[in-house]
């Protein structure tokens, strides 16, 4: 279960979005605030994080009065994440909560950063304060429900999830909360409709892993060739999934095939210890 944080932190990658919210000054200066607020727009859908940095920090000087400038603070932490200052980030987020105390963003973009950093504990409590402000964010409780099960806290998990596929049935956070729940406590059968559902509308290499590996621990081998094949079309440089299909060779009593898979699987980054101890 210690893996699962891993999951998450590459969800947070790949699908958290940032925004900069322009809120109308008060005084005489809107044309330099508002032109700031739009630079650094510009510069955070160009990745451009230390532009953006500059832009938002110079923005909030121009107006420190200003009452947007909890939501540039919040934005602000977040590029300074992406642009790899982890700590600085932290503590970018830390004074605006200590400003806004209850601002649902400034408290989801911290958990965020906190998971990044391994801080699970600490990002679980964020997520649970976010959810007594606001129940309804499905997103949330994905990421609660799935740090609640790797801190053992199984009942919280498996609340959170009922409450997924109570409220949001289609939701795809829903269906990737269910399908790991039941991965890790062994339950292959029940994931593989999760995943399924998630495969309609995410053709991602992942999803046909996981997939592919529930198929293998219920014994549809033929199935798992299926998924592996695909995966690895998606991604062809990811050794792990070489790694996989020579497993699955080897349960199909293919032993050429496994070790042409696993000298593919070294090649691309596996450790070549680790293939040969699961090959041998």
């Amino acid at each position: 279960m210690k893996h699962i944080s891993h999951l998450i932190i590459y969800i947070v990658a790949t699908l958290s979005s940032l925004r900069v919210f322009a809120i109308e000054p008060e005084n005489g200066t809107a044309t330099t605030y508002l032109d700031l607020v739009q630079k650094a727009d510009d510069a955070i859908k160009d990745s451009h994080w230390l532009d953006a940095e500059e832009y938002i920090v110079s923005a909030m000087r121009a107006e420190p009065a200003n009452p947007g400038n909890i939501l540039l603070m919040s934005n602000l932490g977040m590029v300074r994440f992406n642009a790899g200052k982890d700590s600085l980030a932290l503590q970018t987020l830390n004074d605006a909560h200590i400003i806004a105390p209850i601002s649902v963003t400034v408290l989801q973009n911290r958990a965020r950063v906190l998971l990044s950093m391994n801080k699970v504990n600490e990002a679980y409590q964020d997520f649970s304060t976010v959810l007594n402000l606001d129940s309804t964010l499905t997103e949330t409780r994905f990421y609660r429900s799935m740090l609640s099960l790797e801190l053992g806290f199984d009942s919280i998990c498996t609340n959170d999830i009922e409450y997924l596929e109570h409220n949001a049935p289609k939701n795809r956070f829903t269906n990737l909360a269910a399908a790991t729940y039941h991965r890790l406590t062994n339950n292959y059968t029940k994931a593989i409709p999760y995943l399924s559902r998630l495969i309609e509308t995410e053709k991602h290499a992942e999803h046909y892993a996981a997939r592919a590996m529930c198929e293998m621990m219920t014994g549809d081998l033929n199935s798992a060739a299926i998924d592996i094949a695909e995966a690895i079309s998606l991604d062809p440089s990811d050794g792990d999934l070489y790694l996989q299909r020579a497993i699955l060779h080897k349960m199909r009593f293919r032993p050429n095939d496994a070790n042409a898979d696993g000298q593919r699987a070294i090649e691309l980054g596996v450790p070549s210890d680790k293939v040969r101890s699961i090959l041998k």
